[in-house]
């Protein structure tokens, strides 16, 4: 304990001394060698995790975040990295060790089209749940809209590591001034260093057309193509959808959408998986507060089986919400449900989670938060050791280092 402590004194003493040096150099007669908007923050926490025949745990967490964007409206380049080190205290060790999340995405614009290029990948002790880092209690910021997007790995797992990548890239062009072309791909690899889950890859190729209708309506067309095949074992399935949507800007603060179409689902061995159609379909709603935003979402399609299926159909619907009390208090909510259903066995996987944190800001630099995760899972069918199969309670408390943004000039 004293050697955690004394590393969380050495960061906050690094953090401070960088950003007394990070503001002359910006401001300096002779700059940086990059400009933009820089945004960090280091944290330590203390957490409590219970979960009944599972067992306590104690663990303490030091990590950080930063986010940097150049700030250029025909390059675009963002870079959003969140991770840290949990140690072990007492009791189990249901999460221990390294994480890490980092998503970078390059943009080139045109007078008529535009480009875009990203790359997201992660390490993980366990299935990502809460905030951009996934990880529940370490402090970072939960809520705010757009902040639950489903991730692949659907069925939760305890000590579990795993590398996830997913390279993307979208091309748009305006046909006219009313209608968008948009032409796309990806590839995901979901990797279990330990052994422990089924390697899982991933192509996907869409295309699609957007038509505005007048200042708060338009329609769009989209077909996406997915493939899926798994370490050794020669299977692959895919599926080929059509989404049909409208999307709604109510007011300055309000929008939707929705798409719904069909979903044919099909595999190299169809004495497995045999073809079959289904529905799939993407809603969300966003309301931009005075201080802070609110979303909801639902998706519902084909998926790869989370590290644990040869294919599935998930069901995904979450919340957010972001809401800044004055100047000092922020409160974060993030909640989701996930319904697995395997593709050959029809076993239900059902997965809820939901997180709670205040942030209280002491003076410039200093904010002390808490929060409260709940994570619950349950399932028709067998599933491995390593998943969770029952109620998770974590509570944390801790402390930030987190500056206001800084505006970097060459």
């Amino acid at each position: 304990m004293k050697t955690t402590l004394k590393l969380v004194a050495i960061l906050l003493t690094a953090c401070a001394g960088a950003h007394a040096q990070v503001v002359p150099a910006a401001t300096g007669p002779r700059g940086l060698p990059v400009s933009g908007n820089l945004d960090y923050s280091f944290r330590y926490s203390e957490t409590s995790q219970f979960g009944g025949s599972l067992g306590n745990q104690e663990r303490s967490t030091a990590s950080g975040d930063l986010e940097y964007s150049n700030g250029s409206t025909r390059l675009p380049f963002n870079l959003s990295y969140g991770g840290g080190y949990i140690w072990n205290l007492a009791g189990t060790s249901y999460v221990s060790g390294f994480f890490q999340h980092l998503l970078i995405s390059q943009g080139y614009v045109g007078r008529h089209w535009s480009v875009v290029g990203s790359d997201n990948v992660s390490y993980m002790p366990a299935s990502p749940t809460t905030g951009f880092s996934g990880i529940p209690g370490e402090g970072g910021s939960i809520g705010g809209t757009g902040s639950g997007t489903p991730s692949s790995q659907s069925i939760l797992t305890l000590n579990t590591r795993t590398v996830s990548n997913i390279a993307s890239g979208e091309f748009q062009h305006e046909l006219n001034y009313a209608t968008n072309l948009s032409l796309g791909g990806s590839s995901e690899l979901l990797r279990f260093p330990d052994g422990n889950g089924l390697d899982t890859n991933m192509q996907m190729a869409n295309a699609g057309l957007n038509r505005r209708l007048d200042a708060r309506d338009s329609l769009s067309g989209q077909y996406i193509y997915f493939h899926y095949s798994y370490g050794g074992i020669g299977f692959t399935d895919q599926a080929n959808t059509a989404l049909f949507g409208y999307q709604r800007q109510w007011s300055r603060s309000l929008s939707s959408s929705v798409s719904v179409g069909p979903q044919w689902i099909s595999s190299s061995d169809s004495a497995t998986v045999p073809s079959s159609t289904t529905v799939a379909a993407n809603a969300s709603v966003n309301y931009l507060l005075r201080f802070g935003s609110a979303g909801l979402y639902y998706s519902r399609g084909m998926s790869g089986g989370a590290g644990y299926l040869l294919g599935a159909e998930v069901d995904s619907a979450g919340v957010d919400l972001s809401r800044e009390f004055g100047r000092n208090v922020t409160l974060g909510f993030e909640g989701s449900y996930r319904r697995t259903s395997g593709l050959i066995n029809n076993g239900v996987t059902d997965a809820e989670y939901g997180g709670a944190q205040i942030d209280r800001r002491l003076g410039r630099y200093i904010n002390l938060f808490a929060n409260y995760t709940a994570i619950n899972q349950s399932s028709s069918s067998p599933l491995p050791t390593n998943a969770l199969n029952q109620l998770l309670n974590v509570i944390s408390f801790g402390i930030g280092y987190s500056p206001r943004g800084t505006h970097l000039r060459q």
